[in-house]
């Protein structure tokens, strides 16, 4: 079946390959961007401009949406950054903004959209996390705890929305090759004692971004989500996220030797 689906972030990453296999299937796709002029000539659905750390942007973007399309049956969180950086070398300023802008700007747009949802008594709200929403590493404090926060207030809307026929699901990627790492913004703060631990984790971290694979079963389970009748909350995806959790879960010392390891060999 045929439906209309908003995909945020879609100029480049994995919202643009979701929204590339979307268009592809057969489904009508609206993609946004902060600058969709730029992008729009090398794409086949239609771009609107979007900045989600914006609340003028976003409070405008609902009623020019609507403008475009009747109904809207999917909403994919997809749009976000990332900051790197040893946590009490990154800024509060910096934190702050990597907050408002992965967990607020996503909260904010789907408030946004949740009166149209309602209306219509059904539509499906899939935000891409992060398996770092469900673990901690080092050197991504602040985009760790991005992801928590979304896990969380997902978690109780989707008690809430249950009454309205509105599927809420959390798609939590382990580690998979994107331009996420590239467009990263990095703390700049330099604390003499971390210098040797900082160049071990930056070439940990760079190890894990040149081997990650291509982001492709992120893209399968987002499309499989948009046409499952009754979804499930929580989707990690990635080779071997299921013993990553339990290990995380029910025997963390054993989780915690085997991360402070790979970083040490780095």
């Amino acid at each position: 079946m045929k439906q209309t689906i908003l995909v945020t972030g879609a100029s480049s990453g994995i919202g643009l390959l979701i929204a590339n296999r979307l268009h592809k299937d057969g489904h009508s796709v609206i993609g946004t961007s902060r600058n969709p002029k730029k992008y729009q000539s090398e794409l086949p659905f239609k771009l609107l401009s979007l900045d989600i750390s914006d609340d003028h942007s976003i409070e405008s973007f609902g009623k020019q949406l609507f403008n475009e399309i009747d109904q809207l049956d999917v909403l994919v969180n997809n749009a976000g950054y990332l900051v790197t950086g040893l946590a009490e070398e990154t800024s509060v300023a910096l934190g702050k903004q990597q907050l408002e802008t992965n967990f607020w700007g996503t909260v904010k747009l789907t408030n946004e959209l949740l009166p149209y949802f309602r209306k219509q008594r059904r539509g499906k709200i899939i935000t891409v996390g992060s398996i770092l929403g469900l673990i901690g590493l080092p050197n991504v404090a602040y985009y760790s705890a991005s992801k928590h926060a979304l896990e969380g207030y997902f978690k109780a809307l989707r008690f809430e929305l249950n009454q309205f026929n509105i599927k809420v699901c959390m798609v939590e990627p382990m580690g998979f090759k994107t331009n996420i790492g590239e467009n990263a913004s990095r703390a700049t703060g330099n604390i003499n004692e971390y210098d040797l631990y900082r160049q071990k984790i930056s070439t940990f971290m760079k190890k894990e971004f040149d081997n990650a694979p291509g982001p492709e079963p992120v893209v399968n389970q987002v499309i499989k989500i948009v046409h499952e009748k009754v979804p499930k909350f929580s989707y990690p995806i990635g080779k071997g996220a299921s013993i990553f959790l339990a290990l995380h879960r029910y025997a963390y010392n054993t989780f915690e030797a085997a991360i402070l390891k790979r970083v040490n060999q780095a």
